[in-house]
């Protein structure tokens, strides 16, 4: 089965989860981008809503435990007190706290419905941006890489080269 097969039939489902789990995610080509929008959507909503009520259940005693988010979850904290309508519309497109900020969010004992109406919001505004904007690279880079197609034995000539002087100048130095 080639790549492109691999992503049509499991391209869809592959993006649910990965924005389910994460947010981040590479959009290509082969998938039809309306359904890129709603699978990014339901997966990043439904992984918010998720952790959202995790956070409501577990607590701020859940997050204390780990030490190595300390960082993250001061900063949620910090920007949700000060900024909670922008915040939970955007903290998907904040780098770093992104995966921490639902769960900080309702252990911030935040009013359910609240979180639904701007988590629904927040969701929509990043699947469509970022659906777009992936189908748009993506667009680009296959351009790009049609190019790249026709000069492919110079790349690896240029690469190879690179290669062998770093090689040569770490020997020499080490004599």
């Amino acid at each position: 089965m080639s790549l492109e097969q691999l992503i049509v039939q499991y391209g869809y489902l592959a993006l649910f989860i990965g924005a389910f789990l994460e947010g981040e995610t590479i959009l290509v080509g082969y998938l039809d981008l309306h359904w890129v929008i709603i699978a990014a959507f339901l997966g990043t909503f439904a992984g918010d809503q998720t952790f959202f009520h995790l956070g409501r259940t577990k607590g701020i005693e859940f997050l204390e435990k780990y030490g190595r988010w300390k960082r993250q979850i001061d900063r949620a904290f910090d920007l949700l007190h000060r900024h909670q309508v922008p915040l939970i519309i955007g903290f998907r497109f904040i780098y770093g706290i992104r995966n921490v900020t639902p769960f900080v969010i309702g252990a911030s004992r935040l009013s359910p419905r609240r979180f639904f109406i701007l988590n629904f919001l927040g969701a929509l505004t990043w699947a469509i941006v970022v659906g777009v904007l992936g189908y748009q690279f993506g667009n680009a880079l296959q351009v790009m890489l049609d190019h790249v197609k026709k000069y492919e034995l110079l790349i690896v000539g240029i690469v190879f080269a690179i290669g062998l002087i770093m090689f040569w100048r770490s020997n020499i130095s080490k004599k």
